[in-house]
């Protein structure tokens, strides 16, 4: 009886398996004439500036998150070098690694265009109508 019971089921998951495949067929078949009637993918040159600017975000969220991760470990490293150098350990660090970030997040709002400049920055500049 259980020999008849385990061909049933066999029988059922291959009947299964042949509509899913009949079944993905069609969906297959239906999504390429959709595709033709859409122009195909890489025929639109909107698909293009689309990749293009995805690519220009990418790099730009590459650009700023190096911009801090760089602060945070140049803060960290000269934090470490005045620990060893000075015997101040952990003050040191934890300080300049607060300095670190800070600057990191400075140079990621000057980088994105929050910030245009510091008063440092302005005043160093020379106004060419003096």
């Amino acid at each position: 009886m259980s020999d008849a019971r385990e061909n049933g089921d066999r029988g059922k998951q291959r009947t299964d398996e042949a509509a899913l495949s009949a079944r993905l067929q069609r969906l297959n078949e239906g999504l390429g004439h959709a595709r033709d009637a859409a122009g195909g993918p890489s025929d639109s040159p909107d698909r293009e500036q689309e990749q293009a600017a995805t690519a220009a975000g990418y790099a730009k969220g590459f650009r700023l998150s190096s911009e801090l991760v760089a602060g945070v470990v140049v803060g960290a490293g000269i934090g470490w070098l005045i620990d060893r150098w000075l015997g101040v350990s952990p003050w040191g660090l934890i300080v300049f690694l607060l300095l670190g970030f800070a600057a990191g997040v400075l140079n990621v709002m000057r980088s994105a265009g929050l910030l245009v400049g510091t008063a440092l920055d302005e005043g160093s500049r020379q106004d060419p109508d003096r």
